[in-house]
């Protein structure tokens, strides 16, 4: 497994190799040697998650609370969909930016996110599905969420395809009404978190 760093600090885009055969196809996703290289720790997985999309779904941006907040190690096991990583750390160099992966049931890539990190996708085709590796169970209370439609973060949503959100989604706010509001995580906080993780590994 081959892994990059994405332009978002502490994210992360692993490449498994995949075997076909005339029986079908084998493939690991995660593989723990290989995060551990990229991270610096171990994957702590308090739940799993999958989620199946029809075309032109977005879910996301969303974010949890930090300390603990909730790592993702996200992958494509049907279908194909963009994964859209977006550094809400306030205090953080690339505060407002994002990254993008095409993730997808033909090579298998999978992205890293760490605490603290807001996360979407929009998916390609329909009858997608995503599968989540969470750091941390989900959370009503720690959980939220910006508008994926922002139009300060410009997300590279495809312009042929028809967003569809959740009412949640659509409603919640833009990046800066939500620092207005004091719900994005600090980027020292993060970055004391991590250091707090790779010490104990």
């Amino acid at each position: 497994m081959q892994f990059r760093r994405l332009s978002i600090p502490d994210a992360y885009e692993f490449l498994p190799r995949a075997f076909s055969d005339d029986r079908g196809l084998f493939v690991a996703p995660f593989q723990e040697a290989t995060f551990q290289e990229a991270a610096g720790h171990p994957l702590r997985v308090g739940q799993s998650n999958h989620s199946v999309s029809r075309r032109g779904t977005i879910r996301g941006i969303h974010f949890a609370d930090t300390p603990p907040g909730q790592a993702k190690y996200v992958y494509c096991p049907r279908g194909s969909l963009l994964d859209v990583v977006v550094d809400l750390r306030v205090g953080s160099p690339t505060f407002g930016a994002w990254d993008a992966v095409r993730l997808d049931a033909r090579e298998y890539r999978a992205v890293y996110l760490a605490e603290g990190l807001g996360h979407g996708f929009v998916a390609l085709e329909d009858d997608t599905a995503m599968a989540y590796l969470c750091s941390e169970p989900y959370n009503p209370s720690g959980e939220h969420g910006i508008t994926p439609l922002d139009p300060a973060l410009d997300l590279p949503w495809p312009a042929d395809i028809e967003p569809i959100l959740s009412d949640k989604d659509r409603d919640a706010p833009t990046l800066a009404e939500a620092r207005e509001q004091g719900l994005l995580p600090a980027y020292d906080d993060c970055v004391a978190y991590y250091d707090k993780l790779r010490s104990a590994n």
